[in-house]
């Protein structure tokens, strides 16, 4: 073969391979860019198999563009959000807040964001939460009559409670707009009309603290475990912001006896069968829940009862206690999830997992030693006897 003949054949093969390399690195783009496609071709054979979802180790993406480490979720995902209640002062919290969740979990997830406010978020705030997530991100503000106190409340009366709890030095015991946001929260946020689409949320607080990886759904466990409610801490209410609200509610379950579960959780906030209230409740500032819940006939007419009787303004009724006797009376205990291996904060408290393995595994940064659960104003050890006891 003379040389020409050589150095054609060599051209040749040079171009099929480049031809070939090249084709073999778009071709899950040419799929209309589907991440599981490309993820498929990367996908370790130590991958964590939960359910319907993989989770990859971090691969470098160049920046602005969309990492194998986002969106994984490769066969479903549940309808849901997380719902943040926020002011525009609450900017630099909101950020700290997005920040963390997107780095334990939503990076791989990508749920999307519901943030509400009373009044419409300045463009300053939309664009420093935003630009943390690649997720979807609504802003809405708060329908007038979800938010400010009604006019069918007696001012004369509900300033004098106020005054008097001011006088007790009661935490927030002066503040109107504190009971605005505990109303909305326990008869409306999941009204909002940017909310209507979703059937689980996520609820975020500005400001607080995610310090655990989560490698799995909890959506998806929530769903397909048939949960309605969750929660991270809880903790006993404050006698002096809710006089009335046991007797209410007891009340109200006697007159609807229809909508009391049968093997409820009533247990563990009484122990003589709804006659006195123990006060504990779950920490409401996390949330995962089902709003089918909320917005079902038992939930519905409850509080519609509890808003009629006033205590929202009159006492200072928080979301946290009206959410959990609710939860205790009309779910099923096993319908009620202890999240322990989420590590979660709230200053001042925080939860922090029991289990060194979990703690290590899942490169949690709080202190074990510190985790509120056993603090003796923690009411966990109460949930712990209740579910020993079936």
């Amino acid at each position: 073969m003379n040389t020409s003949a050589r150095y054609i054949i060599v051209v040749l093969a040079f171009i099929i391979s480049i031809h070939y390399i090249i084709s073999f690195t778009h071709e899950g783009y040419g799929r209309a860019t589907s991440f599981s496609n490309i993820a498929s071709k990367f996908r370790p054979s130590s991958s964590v198999n939960t359910g319907d979802t993989y989770v990859l180790p971090d691969i470098i993406a160049p920046p602005h563009e969309p990492s194998l480490n986002d969106t994984l979720v490769l066969d479903r995902q549940a309808n849901a959000t997380f719902v943040i209640l926020a002011r525009n002062s609450d900017i630099q919290g909101t950020v700290r807040s997005v920040r963390e969740i997107e780095d334990r979990f939503n990076r791989k997830y990508r749920y999307p964001y519901v943030l509400l406010n009373e009044e419409p978020f300045t463009d300053e705030f939309k664009k420093r939460v935003s630009v943390l997530t690649s997720a979807k991100m609504e802003f809405g503000v708060i329908p007038h009559d979800h938010w400010f106190q009604p006019d069918w409340i007696d001012e004369e009366k509900a300033k004098a409670g106020r005054d008097k709890m001011v006088e007790k030095n009661i935490i927030y015991g002066g503040s109107v707009s504190y009971r605005n946001m505990c109303r909305f929260n326990s008869g409306f946020f999941f009204r909002h009309p940017l909310m209507e689409k979703y059937r689980w949320y996520w609820r975020i607080e500005p400001d607080v603290h995610f310090h655990c990886d989560l490698t799995y759904d909890p959506f998806l466990f929530m769903e397909d475990k048939k949960k309605v409610y969750s929660f991270t801490i809880t903790m006993y209410e404050y006698q002096a912001t809710i006089p009335t609200l046991w007797g209410h509610a007891m009340k109200f379950a006697k007159d609807h006896p229809e909508y009391v579960a049968k093997d409820n959780a009533l247990g563990f906030m009484s122990t003589d069968n709804g006659k006195t209230y123990n006060l504990c409740h779950f920490w409401s500032n996390f949330e995962i829940a089902d709003m089918a819940f909320w917005r079902g006939p038992a939930y519905t007419a409850f509080f519609e009862y509890l808003d009629k009787q006033g205590g929202f303004y009159y006492e200072r009724w928080g979301d946290a206690p009206v959410h959990s006797i609710a939860a205790a009376l009309f779910a099923s205990r096993d319908q009620i999830q202890f999240f322990d291996d989420i590590g979660y904060e709230h200053n001042p408290y925080t939860h922090c997992p029991k289990s060194k393995k979990v703690w290590e595994e899942r490169r949690c940064s709080c202190d074990q030693q510190r985790s509120f659960d056993y603090d003796g104003y923690s009411c966990m050890s109460k949930w712990d006897k209740f579910v020993e006891t079936r």
